[in-house]
């Protein structure tokens, strides 16, 4: 399926949640006032991101969201980055509160230790969206993510037909998954597992990556490698930047034949190693309607106004979008004709041979 037709498949499930919200700047400057909004659109919102390691927060969803915000009306965004610290997050959240957010647009470190953010943020009457990780309790007014069980079961399903491919389904792999703190790893190991468990693969070891920090996933591969060496016949990363540490790990130790790798992302550096062999696949995420269905959720919530979703978590009402797999074969049809990444971003002058093979660019 196209991006384009995942993208309308979206918007038709999301329907009940946009009719509800009312998106156009004019309607939402003639509500009501309420806490944090007045009549005049005016009001703050804060947007609470986990961590800057991973690309597409400062590169995608926080110039979406602020956009979004600033064609619904006159609104302040309270930007922040945990930089991977629950406790520095905590104390940005308390900040944005005492500068007068009126809603949390809360994308947690650590979906545990976030319970106390919601708490703060309901004693105050201010709702909170959960953003991309759903946290771990408290009263939220939304949440709007991916379907991780899905990206888990993308990744995995790619990955196996790759190994059959090359005949080396009984061989062995590594599973570097996501942090612990998250709970979105936990879905994306589940559906990877969902898939892989039904293979002849024997799973030689298993990671959960603290703070997905590539530099720990090339740590703890590069131990793998030493003990299982050629019995190695793929690594399960959990996204672009685990994959990262493991490519490094594979070619400091000039590991041959090459295994698969897989990613989730789509993180420019990552289409880049496809191009090159180096990773066999990753997870495209359409984040511009993320961002924006969670900017407009916030500002009508912002109003107090009652919002819908086509799903319900926990009695949370939720929209999960459809994830994408892209391999060498799929970039041009789903990042590039999406206009995530342009083919000048792509194919710079030291993948050019690269894109040429691929069919990105001619000679």
């Amino acid at each position: 399926m196209s991006i384009r037709a995942s993208a309308r498949r979206f918007l038709r499930r999301a329907v009940a949640a946009t009719i509800v919200l009312g998106l156009g700047a004019t309607a939402l400057a003639a509500c009501s006032a309420s806490p944090g909004g007045g009549p005049s659109g005016e009001g703050a919102i804060a947007l609470l991101l986990p961590d800057a390691k991973t690309a597409r927060y400062e590169t995608f969803d926080r110039p979406l969201f602020e956009a979004r915000i600033a064609e619904l009306g006159d609104y302040r965004v309270l930007y922040a980055n945990a930089d991977q610290d629950a406790a520095k997050q905590q104390a940005q959240a308390e900040s944005a509160l005492a500068a007068g957010a009126g809603v949390l647009v809360l994308d947690p470190v650590d979906v545990q230790a976030a319970v106390t953010i919601v708490a703060a943020a309901n004693a105050q009457g201010v709702p909170v969206v959960s953003y991309d990780r759903l946290v771990a309790g408290g009263d939220l007014a939304y949440y709007v993510s991916f379907d991780n069980e899905k990206v888990g079961e993308l990744q995995a399903t790619a990955f196996v037909d790759a190994l059959t491919e090359r005949g080396e389904l009984d061989g062995g792999i590594l599973m570097v998954n996501g942090s612990p703190t998250d709970s979105n790893a936990t879905r994306f190991a589940e559906g990877a597992h969902s898939v892989i468990d039904a293979t002849g693969l024997r799973v030689l070891a298993e990671y959960a990556t603290p703070d997905w920090s590539p530099d720990k996933a090339q740590e703890w591969v590069t131990g793998q490698i030493a003990q299982y060496g050629g019995d190695i016949v793929g690594v399960y990363a959990a996204n672009d930047g685990t994959a990262s540490g493991a490519v490094s790990a594979l070619k400091a130790a000039n590991v041959t034949p090459w295994p698969v790798v897989t990613g989730q992302d789509a993180e420019l550096s990552a289409i880049q190693r496809i191009l090159t062999g180096d990773q066999y696949m990753t997870v495209y995420k359409a984040i511009k309607p993320q961002a924006e269905l969670a900017a407009e959720v916030a500002v009508a919530l912002l109003h107090g106004e009652q919002v819908t979703a086509p799903l319900d978590m926990d009695g949370t009402p939720t929209t999960l979008l459809d994830p994408v797999a892209v391999t060498v074969d799929d970039i041009l049809d789903t990042v590039v004709a999406d206009g995530f990444w342009t083919i000048e971003d792509i194919c710079t002058p030291d993948y050019h041979d690269a894109c040429v093979a691929a069919g990105l660019l001619t000679e």
